[in-house]
This record gives C-alpha cells, sequence and structure tokens, in this order.
C-alpha cells in the first residue's frame, strides 16, 4: 500500500463530508491542533507548524465549501432567477410569448 497526500485528503474530505462522522471529525482537527502531540512536534520552530498549517487549512476549506453548499442548497434554484429570462411569461413559467418585433425609426 502506498502512501500519497491525495490519499489522505480524499480521506479526509469523504469522512467529513458524511453527516454522521462530520461533528466527530471537526471536533478531533480541533483537538490535533490544540494539543501539542502532533505529526511534527512543535518545540521544532519551523517543521512542528508545518501540519498544523496544513490540517488547519484543510478543516477551513472543507467547512467553508460545506457552509457554501448548504447555502446553495436552502435558497434553491428559485433564488438565481431574480427575474425572469426574456421570453418567459410571468404568470406561467415556462410558457412563452409571442412578440411582434417592429424596427426603429
Amino acid at each position: 500500500m502506498r502512501f500519497s497526500i491525495q490519499s489522505v485528503y480524499q480521506w479526509y474530505r469523504s469522512l467529513i463530508r458524511n453527516p454522521k462522522y462530520r461533528g466527530w471529525v471537526i471536533l478531533a482537527t480541533i483537538a490535533y491542533l490544540v494539543f501539542p502531540i502532533d505529526i511534527s512536534p512543535d518545540i521544532f520552530p519551523i517543521v512542528g507548524e508545518i501540519d498544523d498549517v496544513i490540517i488547519a487549512t484543510l478543516l477551513v476549506a472543507e467547512v467553508s465549501q460545506l457552509a457554501v453548499d448548504w447555502v446553495k442548497g436552502r435558497t434553491g434554484p428559485q433564488a438565481h432567477m431574480a427575474r425572469p429570462p426574456v421570453g418567459v411569461a410571468v404568470d406561467h413559467p415556462g410558457q412563452t410569448v409571442e412578440v411582434e418585433a417592429s424596427p426603429l425609426p
């Protein structure tokens, strides 16, 4: 079995998108960032912070994407239509309106 960063990212992403485990994953990620026990200890000036920065960035990116998806789901497809498209009657969506064009003087 080969280790790759992409496989770890996909695993984390699929786990955080599962509603059953989402809270636990977020809580465990925050606990990992807060507690001093890390993959690379924080007593090393630069190397110790790299894993924390990567994991914090991953957490913020995934939680913000979940928030965007949630907002899009709440607004629904009707929110994107501020005005009806040209040729669609407001009273009867989905039906076209016949309009005669005349040239401008």
